[in-house]
Order: structure tokens, then sequence, then C-alpha cells
């Protein structure tokens, strides 16, 4: 049997179909795709993107190959790719996330609010935001309709149990010591929130689609992106990945598979796309991997921390 898997997805821009979405026992989606789905639901996302997303573009053609990825991408999620028995966490808007367990395969609601649905029985009780650790509100908190928090499990079974927060949790095996990831899982926020000032920034923005930040947490058919940029000149793609501590050399083929997609995927026909890694420290072997990926740059950050002595008055 296959694991369950936990995805947080938004019901409406700002949460505005969260009330008749529990009322109603549903999540669902939109994306200006007015058409039944039931027989075009194939069980990779690649081969629905490939299909829906021209359709998308025709319907929207103001918006750009990446918008168009990611709203197929988030369409063929909801309807396929969530399995059922999965537990989804939906924002309600002031602060708490609605708990529920697919219950139901795909079906279509014509002239209805998010009319592409998923029957949900919801849970009773809902997670407070406050009570999250600071890297699931980080992960959860991410533009785009759908992200996928599995990595969590561990924290959300026990936020969905009513026992509380647990202290420190790191799924990451790339991490060697959870405390360091302690201090440094406000990197990916510190990072966006600065970008003009780093040095990448003076080169690249962060990719945006109607002034929102969509390049932050971007969902692949290989998982989640951390950072998603694009030059000033709009001719080259930054795909960038983020190491809470120690970067390993299986970073570098993580990387590459997201620029694989971005380069199949996302990007025009004028445009290239590169590969950043950002560590605290590197070794040996990812010094090897990197000496022969011409295409992808390391960048080390630091941790600067000081304590000053007030004066008596």
């Amino acid at each position: 049997m296959e694991e369950r898997k936990y995805y947080r997805v938004m019901l409406g821009k700002g949460s505005s179909c969260s009330e008749i979405c529990l009322k109603e026992s549903f999540i669902g989606g939109d994306f200006g795709i007015k058409i039944n789905l039931k027989d075009d639901l194939p069980d990779n996302m690649r081969d629905f993107n490939h299909k829906f997303r021209p359709i998308f573009r025709n319907n929207r053609p103001e918006k750009t190959k990446v918008a168009a990825g990611l709203a197929c991408g988030a369409l063929w999620t909801i309807s396929k790719g969530i399995n059922l028995g999965d537990i989804v966490l939906c924002p309600d808007g002031q602060g708490n996330y609605l708990i529920g367990e697919i219950s139901s395969s795909y079906f279509y609601k014509a002239e209805e609010v998010l009319p592409h649905r998923r029957e949900v029985k919801w849970y009773p009780n809902s997670i407070l935001r406050s009570s999250m650790s600071q890297s699931l509100k980080n992960s959860s908190g991410s533009i785009g309709t759908v992200c996928n928090l599995s990595k969590y499990k561990e924290e959300l079974e026990t936020l969905i149990s009513g026992k509380g927060p647990t202290t420190i949790i790191s799924t990451d095996d790339s991490i060697e010591d959870p405390n360091i990831f302690v201090m440094e899982k406000h990197l990916e926020d510190f990072l966006v929130k600065n970008w003009p000032q780093t040095e990448l920034g003076r080169y690249y923005d962060i990719y945006e689609e109607d002034g929102e930040l969509i390049g932050q947490q971007l969902q692949t058919d290989t998982g989640p992106l951390d950072i998603l940029a694009i030059s000033k000149d709009r001719k080259e793609l930054l795909v960038i990945e983020l190491k809470k501590g120690r970067a390993s050399d299986a970073v570098v083929g993580q990387v590459q598979r997201y620029m694989g997609y971005v380069l199949d995927e996302l990007a025009e026909e004028n445009q290239t796309v590169k590969g950043v890694i950002i560590a605290i420290e590197e070794d040996l072997k990812i010094k090897r991997a990197l000496s022969v990926a011409k295409n992808i740059d390391f960048y080390k950050y630091e941790i600067k921390f000081k304590l000053e002595k007030s004066l008596k008055e």
C-alpha cells in the first residue's frame, strides 16, 4: 500500500472558497479550463501538461509558459495526483488550516465554483498556523495552489493528533545536526526578502506573475523547486536549490533534474537554464561533481551572530 501523503491546497484565491468547500465537503480547482477531465487524467503530470498547457494559454494568452505549467500542474495534482486517503491542509483565511482526508476520485461540477473536485472527509479539528515549526510555516505558506508537505509527516501527525508541536524536526538527509537546521531554517525566507541586496539579485529577479512571487517553492513533476529566478534580460532561467547545512554531491543530480524540468516544460524557445546551489559548506565530493557540471554554480552563506553589552546608565 502506498504511503499516505500530505498536501497544502488553496481553496480559491485568498481561501475565498474555504467556507463552501467545508460545508459541501470537497476541494477543487478551476484555472479557466471548463471541460470535464474524467477521461483526460493520465498517470503523470507531464502528459497532462503537454495536452492542457496550450489550451490554458489559448484561453489566457497573456500568461507565460511558466504560469501555464503551474496552473496545469496544480489542476492535475488536485484531480489525479492526490490519492484516496491522502491528507489535505487548507487555509481558512483566518490563520487556521482545515484538515481533510480525500475520499473520492475526480468529478466535475459544471458552472460551480472550483468545478474540478474531489470529495473530502473533513476532520473536526483544525491546525493553528502559529503552532507549526517555522520550516513548516514557510513551506505551507508558499505561493501556488498546491504544495506537497509530506516531508513534514511526523510534525503534521503530531499536530493533527492535537498533541502540540514537536521541538526539533529535520527530514533532510544532508543536514547532519538538527540544531544547525533550526538556526538556519529562515534561510529561504531571508533570501527572498533580501533578494535585491544579494549577489544573485544584481542579475536575476525571482519569477513573478501578476505581481506575485510564484518562483518560490515551485511545484514540478520531480518535487518542489526552492527558487526559480529569471535574468533581468529575460533570456535565462535560474534554478536555485537551498541546503540548510552541508551539501552532499547528491544535490547536483537533484538540481539537474529540476533544470531538465524547467528546460523541457517552462522555458521559452529563446531561454537557457542555469543552476545554483546555496549551502553553508561544500566538501570534496560536491566539488568533484560540480567540476563537470559547468552550468551549476555553488554559493556559500554565512550566519553571523553578535552580542553587544549595553552600557549602564
